[in-house]
């Protein structure tokens, strides 16, 4: 399980090779085992998780139609609203502040059957290029504990390095996808500006309708298929769906110079 791509994760799943209920408590133990070390997952929904990782195998037992991320358990960002789950991006103003709505990006992951098991750590505000903040704490590399993951989707790529999750996402402004990346040995992509929605990242305020000027969200991922897996199934402007765009990048365009 450890070494299956997102990709390949979702495939056994939907053939039955897998199930869901048996990857999401996989993850949930990697996190349980690891992340009192690397303290890359600050907020978790485990119960939650099986539960819809439960539904995720009654769906393909029944032979419906599935997303190409169908009972895939993944965690996220802490900059990313996930409904019932606190969004604080280490700021002591938010802290304990649980957001009622989904950000967009994580809706578009959900309709492709993602099931959210957490979030991971920030630095304030997402504005470092290292992972500590005030509520939350330092977040270290796995690869040495001594050592940053970067910053700011720095609890992302621990969580990825260290096996706690087969896929993230994450944002980047001036390398807070690409750093962490390169600190941690994982794929990381700064997608074309707003390309892919940023509405539901926090900051700018939760709920705000308005996007960054500087900011794109893209995927992170430990190889290229999944992050272009990842990007495939979220790219789309605004208030159009998130897959199936003719309007988007050919998966040509798509290459290692990318990250």
């Amino acid at each position: 399980m450890l070494n299956l791509t997102a990709k390949k994760l979702a495939s056994g799943i939907g053939e039955g090779d897998i199930s869901s209920v048996e990857a999401t408590q996989f993850f949930i133990d990697r996190i349980t085992t690891h992340n009192g070390a690397i303290n890359a997952v600050i907020a978790e929904r485990f119960s939650d998780a099986l539960d819809e990782a439960v539904l995720a195998d009654d769906k393909v037992q029944r032979g419906e139609e599935l997303g190409p991320l169908h009972g895939v358990p993944m965690t996220i960002k802490d900059a990313f609203e996930v409904t019932g789950l606190t969004c604080e991006v280490g700021y002591p103003a938010f802290k304990g502040r649980v957001s009622q709505t989904d950000a967009l990006v994580v809706q578009r992951l959900r309709a492709a059957g993602a099931i959210i098991l957490g979030k991971t750590n920030t630095p304030l505000l997402c504005a470092d290029l290292q992972t500590y903040n005030a509520i939350h704490g330092t977040t270290n590399n796995p690869h040495n504990l001594g050592h940053t993951p970067g910053g700011s989707s720095g609890g992302s790529v621990a969580a990825l390095a260290s096996g706690m999750t087969p896929l993230e996402f994450g944002s980047d402004i001036g390398g807070s996808i690409r750093t962490p990346a390169n600190f941690c040995g994982v794929f990381g992509h700064k997608p074309t500006f707003d390309i892919i929605p940023q509405r539901g990242h926090v900051p700018p305020i939760h709920g705000a309708k308005t996007s960054s000027p500087l900011n794109v969200v893209g995927p992170l991922a430990r190889s290229m298929d999944d992050l272009e897996l990842a990007f495939d199934t979220t790219v789309g402007l605004e208030g159009m769906p998130g897959r199936g765009l003719e309007l988007v990048l050919p998966s040509s365009t798509f290459s290692s110079t990318d990250t």
